[in-house]
């Protein structure tokens, strides 16, 4: 089952990225501007080896399927759900890069309508998630712990971006990062 698995989650993310660079072209085109280019590499890498931990891990130790899979698929399912939420909210606007398209509104729809940031919390979830699903503990606490560090750095960088080029702090303001608020 892992390698059925790992087959789908590594198509997806292939598509994200052909879908990705669609979207920078498309955003460049339009005067986009990139931020954040200097830790981008750092987020590939991040991503890359946490997909080869994940493959080591499972292979190596031959891990099998948690007991608990009955509680993680479902979380996996609606972070999927939610996932594709966010990113048909964003459309042509949804990159892997910190791309801004200056005088452009942002987005406010979807679940960005709660919150400022869901698709990294999704991202986050599934870090956490997937490797816990086929008991690769290392995978999950190491690439959580790196993640977070990593999100330290972005989400500064793409939230200054924002404010510098687009309505974001008045779209944004009232709304939460991480938690919806009433």
């Amino acid at each position: 089952m892992f390698y059925v698995f790992f087959s789908l989650l590594i198509l997806q993310r292939i598509t994200e990225l052909a879908i990705a660079r669609r979207n920078e072209k498309w955003m460049i085109d339009r005067g986009g501007v990139e931020h954040g280019s200097e830790h981008y590499r750092f987020i590939v890498a991040l991503h890359t080896l946490f997909l080869l931990s994940l493959l080591f891990e499972v292979m190596v130790f031959e891990r099998e399927i948690s007991v608990l899979w009955y509680l993680l698929i479902p979380i996996l399912i609606i972070t999927q759900m939610i996932r594709y939420w966010a990113l048909m909210s964003l459309g042509s606007y949804w990159n892997t890069k910190i791309i801004i398209v200056p005088n452009d509104i942002v987005v406010s729809k979807g679940p960005y309508q709660y919150l400022k940031h869901p698709n990294y919390i999704i991202v986050a979830v599934e870090i956490l998630i997937i490797p816990l699903l086929f008991q690769a503990y290392v995978t999950a606490l190491i690439f959580t712990i790196l993640n977070i560090v990593m999100m330290t750095v972005r989400i500064p960088t793409e939230e200054k971006a924002l404010k510098k080029y687009t309505n974001y702090q008045e779209a944004f303001n009232s709304k939460s990062r991480f938690v919806p608020r009433r």
